[in-house]
């Protein structure tokens, strides 16, 4: 009975003295939090989609509230809501531009030719590593759906011709499409960034179109037509210099034959020039086929 009654008492001991060490330990180690970081916290989409340069939501709040970020780089947030964290915390909002995921290719089944049919692992990344993917255009999308696997923001959906369409309302501007994409064929743009090359094949003329009806034929009349400086032509591709952006208009598209530049609308409505040719075919093109046709 004695032993019972003494292990009693030492382990009452050994748990008063553990108590009493948290109790210390925790206020030596105790470190504060401003109860801000949990409000600015709850007003953020919690998306931690990384588009404001940080690792998530939870430490954009933290850097919001330390002063370290303005309000306005969550670009993923309505007006209203960055206002809001605004005033809660008595900074200026500093308002940044929302910036989306942009594709430049525009060579869908009906338009760009397949060379020969890819069999394996059917994701982008692996059909790239075979010969390119078997598609004619070695620039060209592949279709295989990577980007729209990788969107958490549910931003990309594939078209009937199996490219991918991006929503500007849901993209986040988290580059996880720019990353998957073997040909690099997205990059993130401001949204007021209207006039867009939606190619990136780098052959010219009759080659260039033997493989992509709607492909970049490095005529060069985009870059005549536009203001001075605005496109260039550099390894048979139209290129647009952003850092001149309040210059361009639809000017530069009037004129393209394969309607490779367009001018991107709000609400994802793209616009070719009059002289682009009309593409009516709803149907894929049929795969040339080498010997085998087969790509493993």
């Amino acid at each position: 009975m004695v032993e019972f009654i003494t292990a009693g008492l030492l382990m009452a001991f050994l748990g008063m003295c553990l108590s009493v060490g948290l109790a210390v330990a925790n206020r030596m180690l105790y470190v504060y939090e401003d109860p801000r970081i949990d409000e600015v916290e709850e007003m953020l989409p919690n998306t931690n989609c990384g588009a404001c340069g940080t690792p998530g939501c939870r430490a954009f709040a933290e850097a919001a509230v330390a002063g370290d970020i303005a309000p306005g780089k969550c670009t993923v947030s309505p007006s209203e809501v960055l206002k809001a964290i605004a005033i809660y915390l008595g900074v200026d909002a500093g308002m940044e531009e929302k910036r989306v995921a942009r594709l430049a290719c525009a060579g869908g089944t009906q338009v760009a030719w397949t060379r020969a049919r890819y069999e394996g692992l059917e994701t982008c990344r692996a059909a790239a590593l075979v010969s390119g993917g078997g598609k004619g255009c070695a620039w060209g999308c592949l279709g295989l759906e990577d980007c729209m696997d990788v969107c958490d923001s549910d931003a990309i959906v594939m078209d009937r011709y199996g490219l991918p369409v991006v929503d500007e309302e849901k993209c986040t501007a988290c580059k996880a499409c720019v990353e998957v994409c073997p040909k690099q064929l997205f990059s993130l743009h401001p949204i007021s960034h209207r006039l867009w090359v939606a190619c990136k094949n780098l052959e010219m003329g009759d080659e260039a179109e033997a493989e992509c009806e709607v492909a970049c034929n490095a005529c060069g009349r985009c870059a005549v037509d536009a203001p001075e400086g605005l496109i260039t032509m550099e390894n048979n591709l139209a290129v647009i210099d952003y850092s001149r952006n309040d210059l361009a208009t639809k000017e530069p598209i009037l004129r393209c034959p394969t309607g490779a530049i367009v001018w991107l609308e709000r609400g994802g409505a793209i616009v070719k020039g009059p002289e682009a040719k009309r593409v009516t075919r709803v149907s894929p093109l049929p795969i040339l086929e080498t010997s085998t046709g087969i790509m493993r």
